[in-house]
């Protein structure tokens, strides 16, 4: 049965509204965490990006849900023997409900210590060789590696959990999913895509877990909510491969003056009615999707766990 979780948007909020929200989805029945991972937010009108391992820390000690990072890039900002630390003790913290989410990453997040963006394969290739280090890591032993992209230097990881976290893999394209399916332990996206869930289990996903990610916006006002959308997440309406090459929020600010309302809000459920949004979650049921993450654009967070907990929930459950 799929499981419905709420999505932590660390380019909108702050680290204590954050913890505070995620209170809040507990309380209204949401079984588990995202949390978004960024240096920078999309555009400056989200205003936040709280550093995430600081973040799920508190999150550890301020509810029992599961937290899964959607996604880190364990690449070029953050080098993964790092990463594999800072795993590690939200591992250990959670008491092991922390699941590491990676991907290939962003420039807007990346470029901050290298303006050099690796071509796609190649940052295929660098995090198919992080998880590679991080999974060494966690054995406890000491670990030199010399290899095409990273070097560590006789490292040792003290602080480990029991078990070490899954690793869930982002990707969207055709090599991506392969890489999922033969590395990861589960698979991260976002859309309802019943193709590519098919394609990573036909890629040694086959038995793993598979988590989706929907934006919505509740409202009294749906004509309001899809405004608020608007103006937050323009970016749901830039497709293709801008995202992960545009370097700062002000040219995603200028690329969003071309999108829409109707285009950011085409796949965003907007207002009232529980049943559009009812609708939208099962598009990711009937899709194959093991876990659903949702996340609530704009200031009305308790309003939307109300509406969800009393009347959006049930209808999917």
């Amino acid at each position: 049965m799929t499981k419905f979780g709420y999505f932590l948007s660390s380019e909108e909020h702050g680290p204590r509204e954050l913890v505070r929200q995620a209170q809040l989805a507990e309380r209204a029945g949401f079984e588990g965490l995202w949390i978004s991972d960024h240096y920078h937010p999309w555009l400056d009108e989200q205003g936040q990006s709280p550093f995430v391992w600081s973040v799920i820390g508190a999150l550890s000690q301020a509810t029992s849900l599961p937290v899964t990072t959607a996604v880190t890039c364990p690449l070029v900002r953050i080098h993964p023997a790092i990463v594999a630390q800072a795993a590690a003790t939200s591992a250990v913290l959670t008491g092991g409900r922390f699941r590491l989410g990676v991907g290939t990453g962003e420039v807007l997040n990346e470029h901050i210590v290298d303006s050099r963006w690796p071509p796609a394969a190649e940052r295929l290739e660098m995090l198919e060789e992080a998880v590679g280090i991080i999974r060494e890591l966690w054995t406890g032993k000491l670990v030199t590696h010399r290899g095409e992209h990273y070097d560590v230097d006789t490292a040792r990881l003290y602080t480990l959990p029991d078990e070490p976290p899954p690793i869930y893999m982002s990707g969207f394209g055709p090599k991506a999913v392969e890489l999922a399916g033969r590395i990861a332990d589960g698979y991260v996206i976002t859309g309802p895509s019943a193709e590519l869930v098919q394609e990573f289990h036909e890629a040694g996903g086959a038995g793993k877990p598979v988590q989706g990610g929907i934006k919505v916006c509740y409202g009294e006002d749906a004509g309001q909510a899809r405004k608020t959308a608007h103006r937050l997440w323009p970016t749901e309406g830039i497709k293709g491969e801008a995202a992960q090459l545009l370097p700062l929020p002000r040219h995603f600010e200028q690329l969003a003056e071309l999108v829409s309302e109707e285009e950011a809000t085409r796949s965003v459920p907007c207002g009232p009615d529980p049943e559009v949004h009812a609708a939208a979650l099962r598009q990711y049921v009937d899709a194959g999707f093991d876990e659903v993450y949702v996340s609530q654009i704009g200031p009305d967070q308790e309003a939307f766990f109300e509406f969800y907990a009393d009347r959006v929930l049930p209808l999917v459950r």
